[in-house]
């Protein structure tokens, strides 16, 4: 599973990659971390997204949270959206994970509102890595919607 959040006082960037680990976990796509503590008026130190095929899966993943959160003594998000089928919203304060369906994801477009941020995806390792090019992750992004959705 990888290194497990041992305390309520984690730094945000350990808690945003416990949080693309859970997505990674429960098979979502397209998990993209932003770091955005270069920006001033940034709600978050971090946003993690990721996609999902269904809103069972999208609640799985909330749950898996609020599990883990339970077992290794995380303090547990507030929920936003878990009754929509389009995108919930677990906000941890310094660390906000937007779980979409794949259609809701581009729609609002977040990375793109966002872009000023530094993007990371999480390797098999748990190891942040950056996206170069962030231009290109968008426009990925944008295809994967339109060809493996047919949005």
């Amino acid at each position: 599973m990888g290194r497990a959040l041992k305390s309520r006082n984690k730094n945000s960037k350990e808690l945003a990659k416990w949080c693309s680990k859970v997505a990674m976990d429960k098979l979502a796509k397209d998990i993209v971390l932003i770091d955005l503590t270069e920006i001033e008026t940034a709600p978050a130190d971090y946003f993690v997204l990721c996609s999902c095929d269904s809103d069972v899966q999208m609640r799985a993943i909330v749950e898996e949270v609020e599990l883990r959160c339970k077992k290794e003594k995380v303090r547990k998000p507030r929920i936003e959206g878990y009754n929509s089928s389009y995108w919930i919203l677990l906000d941890f304060f310094e660390v906000v994970f937007h779980i979409f369906y794949h259609q809701a994801r581009k729609f609002y477009n977040i990375e793109r509102l966002w872009s000023d941020g530094n993007f990371y995806k999480l390797s098999e390792s748990g190891r942040m890595v950056a996206v170069r090019d962030k231009t290109k992750l968008l426009a990925e992004l944008e295809q994967i919607g339109a060809t493996e959705y047919g949005a």
